[in-house]
């Protein structure tokens, strides 16, 4: 079966996201929602509650990167806000990765990012001067990722198939960088549509600006749905 269908709310504010989800209540939806660094740092925790006393749920995307004690602790704060899903750098390393697992409540689902969709493999190469693959390097940190018990990754779709050829099908890969043909790929660089996401393994996807900026995002949203569901 397919796994949620993220929105990006990538907006500057309360009121632009609140008009946007309007929108979905009108049509009695209540999509999965991602909150990024943009809406988080202009809004605050508050209207992350907001939302989700409206009934969404919600992966709240900060990317946490520090020492292990403090992104436990991090995690804590986080977790009294009453998210589904959030996000940790799996560069943070092991121990990182096992502290913050470990302050997490069942409720909460831990997913650490490996490589950012907007890579290309030579600006890997340039930040890392590593030996390894982009694609390599994304599987090693699924691995550790794993070992550290992590619910899951932030991978492209590109990535997902070569994690499940090591990990259980069961270990979450949520696909950014996902565009429905045709649309503009923009900041993205390794991009996939949501049949190609589901076909290459990923078991849950964020889509932003294929529904953001659409000019009916409702149906946008739903052809998403549809195409990444469509072998259910």
């Amino acid at each position: 079966m397919a796994g949620p269908v993220f929105v990006a709310l990538d907006f500057p504010g309360a009121e632009p996201t609140r008009e946007f989800l309007n929108l979905f209540d009108a049509a009695k939806l209540k999509p999965a929602v991602k909150i990024g660094m943009e809406l988080f740092y202009a809004t605050g925790p508050d209207f992350v509650r907001e939302i989700k006393a409206a009934g969404f749920p919600i992966f709240l995307d900060l990317k946490l990167y520090d020492i292990p004690n403090t992104v436990a602790k991090a995690i804590q704060s986080v977790a009294a806000l009453g998210v589904d899903y959030l996000t940790l750098h799996a560069a943070g390393g092991p121990t990182m990765l096992a502290a913050a697992q470990q302050s997490a409540p069942a409720s909460l689902k831990l997913l650490a990012v490996t490589q950012l969709t907007s890579f290309s493999e030579s600006e890997y190469q340039l930040v890392s001067q590593s030996q390894q693959s982009l694609a390599q390097s994304v599987v090693h940190l699924s691995q550790l990722a794993a070992q550290a018990q992590v619910a899951g990754v932030i991978c492209s779709a590109w990535e997902a198939e070569l994690i499940n050829q090591q990990l259980p099908a069961s270990f979450l890969k949520i696909t950014p960088g996902i565009r429905l043909t045709g649309d503009d790929h923009q900041d993205q660089n390794r991009v996939a549509s949501p049949s190609q996401a589901r076909k290459l393994g990923s078991n849950g996807i964020v889509v932003g600006r294929s529904i953001t900026q659409a000019s009916d995002p409702v149906a946008a949203y739903q052809r998403v749905v549809k195409e990444w569901s469509e072998n259910d």
